[in-house]
């Protein structure tokens, strides 16, 4: 705290936030503090002192806002970002055995038929099951699964075992609850074949520096967590092509995913970006990029001219104008295909589609 700093406390749901800023600095820039600390876009900010609205340009001390004041906060609905972690719950009830799932409310034993199955099949489907570890019986069918699903129990924790499973291409360990401490990286950065990885809806704050080890990766949700970033080693996925992260709490990204240039999907919306790393322009196949609810002001400088098959954008409760886009070099030309492409959307309605497939003209 410098010495001339003040002690403001921000009233906001509830709760009181203690800043220490100077008088010197505008409200805009008290807002911007808040940002982190509330998840309301500061365009969705409205301060309030002593009865009145406070305006972005004036200074604290203009505002006769003094060491000790208390100043309101109002979010406007629907402009909040960063929102972390979405739980589903599973709709059966939760039993202690592991050697068992639930199904219909009846505990079903893992037994012969099941084995044979998925040997016979490659894909073990045990989603909302109400496990709480990873069945002791499947180890024995690894060298045949292609496809594992344990989305949606209760799964505390995921073994180094799992890198017996060389063959497995599809892994969903999204809506379980776990924590980074819970998954054995290690195991998983042994998995050369995996193309998906669903882990979305748990509680990671971070993810290793392994994961670019899974150089065979496609897609990858990390969706509905608490990431702050993503790994630099994200620039070794280079066949990646859908990546989601949204609903977390990322404030920057790494330059390094401008080497992932087969990115097609990339869905960053949700999250606590100020802005972007020039290195986007590098993805050349991309062609939709989401970033609604964040607190960008731009894009990259060249994004519209450099990403020529980008052909939706979300810019939803951002700070980003269509003044601003129009003047963005290449403008012309993305919206043309924008028009194009919400064209065909309405095409393929007219033609009787009942929901549009965004990767439909995908190559």
């Amino acid at each position: 705290m410098g010495d001339t700093d003040i002690n403001v406390t921000v009233k906001f749901s509830g709760r009181s936030i203690p800043i220490t800023i100077s008088p010197d600095s505008t409200v805009m820039q008290l807002k911007n503090l808040l940002l982190p600390l509330t998840d309301v876009l500061v365009r969705g900010q409205k301060l309030i002192f002593k009865g009145k609205v406070l305006v972005n340009e004036m200074t604290l001390r203009e505002a006769k806002v003094t060491n000790g004041a208390k100043v309101m906060l109002m979010g406007s609905h629907g402009l909040h970002q960063g929102e972390g972690p979405v739980f589903k719950e599973a709709q059966t009830r939760i039993i202690s055995r592991n050697t068992a799932v639930v199904k219909d409310n009846k505990e079903v034993p893992i037994g012969k038929n099941s084995l044979e199955r998925w040997k016979a099949t490659g894909v073990i489907a045990l989603a909302e099951c109400n496990l709480k570890a990873i069945p002791d019986e499947i180890w024995a069918c690894a060298p045949f699964v292609r496809i594992l699903d344990f989305s949606n129990n209760f799964i505390q924790r995921v073994p180094e075992q799992i890198d017996c499973f060389t063959g497995l291409k599809k892994l969903f360990l999204n809506a379980n609850g776990l924590s980074n401490e819970s998954i054995s990286w290690g195991g998983l950065a042994m998995l050369q074949n995996l193309t998906v990885l669903s882990i979305s809806q748990n509680c990671l704050n971070g993810l290793p520096c392994t994961l670019g080890d899974l150089t065979a990766l496609q897609q990858l949700d990390v969706s509905n967590n608490e990431l702050t970033t993503l790994p630099n080693e994200i620039g070794s996925l280079s066949k990646l092509e859908v990546l989601k992260a949204n609903n977390n709490r990322i404030s920057s990204l790494p330059e390094q995913i401008g080497d992932c240039t087969s990115l097609i999907e990339i869905d960053l919306s949700s999250n606590l970006l100020s802005e972007l790393p020039m290195e986007l322009e590098c993805l050349r196949n991309l062609k939709a990029l989401h970033l609604g609810n964040n607190a960008l002001k731009s894009l990259p400088t060249s994004l519209f001219s450099m990403c020529v098959q980008l052909c939706t954008l979300d810019l939803h409760n951002t700070e980003i104008t269509m003044d601003v886009l129009r003047q963005i070099e290449g403008w012309d030309d993305f919206d043309e295909r924008r028009r194009a492409k919400h064209q065909k959307q309405l095409d393929f309605r007219v033609m009787g589609s009942t929901e549009f497939d965004e990767g439909a003209d995908k190559s």
